[in-house]
């Protein structure tokens, strides 16, 4: 019988490919999500994390649980309502995984949670960031050290638990690259703010198999970036999306008091940026298939 694996936010771009790459690997996938989805290929179980309800039966006999559920960071202005609601997303979730798992009397092999690297705060910095270093003090940096010490009540039990600290996930239907494509592909790409800020970045599968891969190998445990080798900026990243569209980078850069009029506080998370290092993931034999920029575009934009 094959072990089924729970995944929380399957519905996503990221929770999509790795429900895909776990059945193709030969796992039973189910989806804890806020509605259920008719017709689906996985089974669906519904959950309620504000009113703290999940559905009977939805861990049961789970040999991993995989978190991937969360407020959109860039997806609204940051309220006060709205930054209450991106951590409370995130840190409630677990806590109503915990419970049930206590109810139902049942620990997971493993549990592997989704983080960001924003867990270092957004800055304009020389340094190279790693898993040792202390998270950030600006909002960013809070939702990253608050997201990731309310697992300590899994790890607490003895589960195996992983953190994999993602970058910007380039996918061409979703997230930032999505955004950036559309004035790209009429040959007016341009940079944002000054386009020296770093862009950690990681290929769509790339993310996924390093999902498959933390289930897998048991001796992944604890905190890893989820970023490319490539130290990448935002004007080396806008002139590789109009170099593989075959376009032009003709548009001015958009002055960060725009962005900041547009976005408010949240603003520095694209006009800010360092470099992340995705040297310790690899250390452990885990081999990108796309570790360079144009090799991953040319996968994504152009198949």
């Amino acid at each position: 019988m094959s072990k089924k694996i729970v995944v929380t936010g399957g519905t996503g771009a990221i929770g999509k490919m790795v429900c895909k790459l776990l059945t193709t690997n030969g796992y039973h996938v189910s989806i804890l999500s806020r509605t259920k989805i008719q017709n689906s290929e996985y089974q669906h179980f519904k959950w309620d994390i504000e009113n703290r309800k999940i559905e009977s039966g939805s861990l049961n006999d789970a040999y991993a649980i995989i978190h991937l559920a969360g407020a959109n960071i860039a997806e609204k202005r940051w309220t006060e309502l709205y930054k209450k609601e991106i951590i409370a997303s995130r840190t409630d979730a677990v806590c109503l995984i915990y419970e049930e798992l206590k109810r139902i009397n049942h620990l997971p092999e493993v549990f592997i949670s989704a983080s960001a690297t924003g867990f270092y705060g957004s800055e304009n910095s020389e340094k190279i960031f790693n898993e040792n270093d202390s998270a950030g003090t600006d909002f960013v940096g809070l939702v990253g050290d608050v997201w990731e010490n309310s697992l300590n009540i899994i790890s607490e039990q003895g589960v195996r638990t992983v953190v994999l600290r993602t970058g910007v996930v380039l996918d061409k239907n979703s997230g930032a690259l999505a955004k950036l494509l559309k004035p790209a592909k009429a040959g007016f790409a341009s940079q944002l703010g000054t386009g020296k800020q770093f862009m950690p970045w990681i290929h769509l599968e790339d993310i996924g198999r390093m999902y498959v891969y933390a289930l897998e190998h048991a001796e992944i445990q604890g905190v890893y970036n989820a970023v490319a080798p490539q130290h990448l900026t935002n004007r080396m990243f806008t002139k590789a999306i109009a170099r593989t569209l075959g376009k032009p980078m003709l548009a001015p850069p958009v002055p960060a008091f725009i962005l900041k009029a547009m976005m408010g506080e949240a603003a520095s998370i694209v006009i800010k940026g360092s470099r992340v290092s995705s040297e310790k993931i690899s250390k452990t034999g885990f081999k990108f298939k796309f570790p360079e920029i144009y090799a991953a575009l040319n996968d994504i934009l152009n198949h």
